[in-house]
């Protein structure tokens, strides 16, 4: 088993990205609201604040803050991932890639973190994770993606546009796409 040595001050902002182990899947979107819960129980049992996030068809790229005197998010995405794998049925297992015994082969066993180090360093991940989806080829612009907290975002830079205060992530619905 790995040991990984990391730089991990408490209460400090990470960006992470964590991945399906099918990368042509779209597990992710197709059970959002799956998602979306197994997230609120992770948060509720290993507190943390979601600072941007977008969900896309096989992989997640999002901006935590963890509580000041923790500085393990490792059991957060570990609690995260096996709770989602749990409630997605067998016949969605993936039975081609690499399982152990205890692993149902949904997720890339690691994920990607960088400590998020200066004011510059956390709108550079924030952007990243606005155009992920225009960088994965899924829409033209931004805010046509519904799993994003660019909506989030745009609602607190914008109050005039959004006159209604801004829906945690979690609570965000699908959105309903222009007619073409």
């Amino acid at each position: 088993m790995s040991h990984y040595i990391r730089s991990q001050p408490p209460g400090a902002t990470y960006f992470f990205t964590a991945r399906l182990a099918d990368r042509n899947s779209t597990l992710l979107t197709d059970r959002i609201e799956l998602l979306r819960q197994v997230t609120r129980l992770t948060r509720q049992r290993y507190p943390f604040e979601i600072d941007a996030v977008v969900i896309l068809p096989a992989a997640i790229h999002t901006l935590w803050t963890l509580p000041r005197g923790d500085a393990d998010c490792s059991i957060r995405w570990r609690f995260l991932k096996s709770a989602f794998s749990r409630a997605v049925p067998t016949a969605e297992d993936h039975p081609n890639v690499k399982k152990v015994r205890t692993d149902k082969g949904i997720w890339q066993r690691h994920f990607w973190e960088h400590r998020i180090r200066s004011p510059q360093d956390l709108a550079l991940h924030r952007t990243l994770i606005h155009t992920a989806p225009v960088q994965a080829g899924l829409v033209d612009d931004p805010s046509d993606w519904a799993w994003t907290s660019l909506h989030r975002d745009m609602a607190v830079a914008h109050p005039a546009t959004y006159p209604e205060p801004p829906k945690p992530f979690g609570a965000l619905k699908l959105k309903n796409p222009a007619p073409s």
